[in-house]
């Protein structure tokens, strides 16, 4: 399916005016992703932890739950801290482990669902779980906000429960003993847009705080102030794995916490590099890791454990001191991610042929899977909406129980569709644009994708769903050089709302096309824009098995017209400036 490509509208002159010292093309970015202001541009553009992180305590129930933990370690009651199966649940759980582990506190649990068995979130067999095993208080991360039922079950059993998460919020919110969750209604914190990880730090930040008033130091010998940015490596992942807006205090601290994640100080994360092949022979890093590198490298992995396996794996790996152990975890994950492609490739044959068959032109995509992996389905939902640009639902059956995963587009909110159909649903939770759902029964299953249907149709009806691809601006490609990539730095790390830029340049001349990877998929062409200088440009699956193999169908001396983004290459310790094709158009 072919994009409608839009270029943003240029900033207007006011504001370039206002702003003389930014150079158009930063002013131009700046002004299309809504930043208006000097403080806005300031805190975007030069991240400062000491000024841009927010109190812990604007959280209206953060002293509540602070005192309430602090009372627990006092008393040595058992605490268990609930986390989630994927790279931000498992990032919350380690920072909140680490922290106990720092204030000498030892009566804690970890319990991480599995994705089969368990599901996602806190379930009534798990609380009863805890139950008999003595726990006193559950604290949630990255997920609880949508279980009432099970809350109010830990309650009638004598637990209570502190409940820190990001999900979009129901009807009805559990009745826990504190909620920490930026996105209530009525809950004053400043950034709305805070990951799981980024929730759970708050709450550590919180307890270092008041553990602070009466202790220079923690029992270790550290300050707080040192443990509280070491733990940053874990809310970069957090926050990029689940892909939230990296703007406000959740961009300063992946900023931060990427800082973190170059030094590699922590044990199981210097492993997983290694396995990952950033790390040369000498321990040292290839490259700087990035926001794309834990999207692309370090997140899969992660959340390989709890897909083909149990995410107790990746927690053991970043909660561990030993170097043993945390080679033969980093290992493991790196094995489970292998899987984890091979079987993804798989499945998403299959699911494809379920689509291609009868269903191209429906407005929302359905795939059922017997027996298939619920660690997977996820997977290729968001594969099937990339390719088709269609809401894209994809469940599994498996011993009578249906369970599915959703990827939408812009302009419909798949969980809020699913909070005005709830009856159709055994649990269910999510953001706008990703679910994850339980049927009741399987026999719901046609009902269900009807009337899921019928909400899109009614919530969409005013909108032009065409997709789009943004651009950001028109430039010539003799104006690329080192300065200009230099400059468009500053707006790393790249995220949710402040996406990387895409640029368009126009009626270039193709000098030569080449094949390139595994199974020829990926494309170079050489082009020539104004002047007769060569530019490399990199198209990756453009070729073999798409819509246009564009191998076949570029010819030299074409003329197209190109989006791209701007990368580095780096090889060999040489770095050029590499243009990655994101859409063309023969002319």
């Amino acid at each position: 399916m072919e994009f409608k490509w839009v270029i943003e509208n240029p900033a207007p002159k006011s504001f370039l005016n206002k702003f003389p010292q930014l150079p158009p093309i930063v002013a131009n970015l700046l002004y299309n992703r809504n930043f208006r202001t000097e403080k806005e541009i300031d805190e975007f553009m030069n991240p400062d932890y000491a000024k841009d992180i927010h109190d812990p305590f604007i959280f209206t129930d953060m002293k509540k739950a602070v005192n309430r933990v602090l009372l627990a370690i006092k008393n040595n009651e058992k605490i268990t801290v609930h986390g989630d199966y994927d790279a931000d649940g498992v990032s919350a759980s380690v920072i909140l482990t680490d922290l106990f582990e720092v204030l000498n506190f030892k009566n804690y649990d970890v319990f991480l669902p599995h994705r089969e068995t368990d599901g996602y979130g806190l379930n009534k067999n798990t609380i009863k779980m805890l139950h008999e095993t003595g726990t006193n208080l559950i604290i949630s991360c990255d997920c609880g906000i949508s279980n009432a039922e099970e809350v109010d079950l830990a309650n009638q059993l004598g637990m209570e429960v502190i409940i820190t998460d990001h999900h979009s919020i129901p009807k009805k919110l559990p009745n826990a003993f504190a909620i920490i969750h930026p996105k209530i209604e009525t809950e004053k914190y400043p950034d709305k847009n805070l990951a799981g990880g980024a929730v759970a730090f708050k709450l550590m930040q919180g307890i270092l705080q008041t553990h602070k008033k009466d202790h220079d130091l923690l029992p270790n010998g550290q300050t707080h102030e040192a443990f509280e940015k070491w733990q940053l490596d874990m809310v970069a992942v957090a926050s990029v794995a689940d892909m939230v807006p990296l703007i406000g205090e959740s961009r300063t601290l992946t900023t931060y916490g990427l800082i973190v994640l170059n030094i590699a100080k922590r044990i199981g994360m210097k492993k997983l590099l290694s396995e990952a092949g950033l790390l040369d022979n000498n321990g040292k890093l290839i490259k700087e890791i990035t926001a794309d590198t834990i999207g692309f490298q370090i997140a899969p992995r992660i959340n390989a454990a709890g897909r083909m396996n149990h995410a107790n794996v990746a927690y053991k790996l970043f909660a561990t001191k030993n170097e043993l152990d945390a080679n033969e975890l980093a290992c493991e994950l790196n094995i489970n991610n292998s899987d984890r492609q091979k079987l993804t490739e798989d499945l998403l044959q299959k699911a494809l042929k379920q689509v291609e068959t009868s269903q191209l032109d429906n407005p929302i995509l359905f795939v059922l899977g017997i027996g298939w992996s619920t660690g997977i389905v996820g997977l290729i939902s968001g594969r099937l909406k990339e390719k088709y640009k269609k809401p894209s639902i994809v469940m599994a059956e498996n011993n009578g129980e249906i369970t599915g995963s959703g990827r939408s587009v812009e302009n419909f909110s798949l969980i809020g569709a699913m909070q005005e159909m709830p009856d159709y649903f055994f649990k269910f939770g999510g953001h706008p644009m990703a679910c994850g759902f339980t049927l009741k029964n399987k026999d719901l299953v046609e009902d269900f994708k009807k009337e899921m249907i019928e909400k899109f149709k009614e919530k969409t009806k005013d909108f032009d769903m065409v997709p789009t691809q943004k651009i950001d601006a028109e430039i010539n490609l003799e104006d690329i050089n080192w300065d200009l990539y230099n400059m468009l730095s500053k707006f790393e790390p790249f995220g949710q709302v402040n996406t990387k830029p895409k640029y368009l340049a126009t009626n270039l001349t193709v000098q030569s096309v080449m094949p390139i990877g595994k199974d020829d998929k990926h494309i170079k062409i050489m082009v020539t824009d104004k002047t007769q200088k060569i530019q490399k440009t990199i198209g990756w699956s453009l070729c073999n098995g798409n819509e246009t193999n564009w191998c076949e169908t570029l010819k030299i001396g074409d003329k197209i017209d190109m989006i791209f983004e701007m990368d580095i290459n780096e090889w060999n310790g040489n770095k050029e400036i590499q243009l990655t094709i994101k859409d063309l158009r023969k002319i």
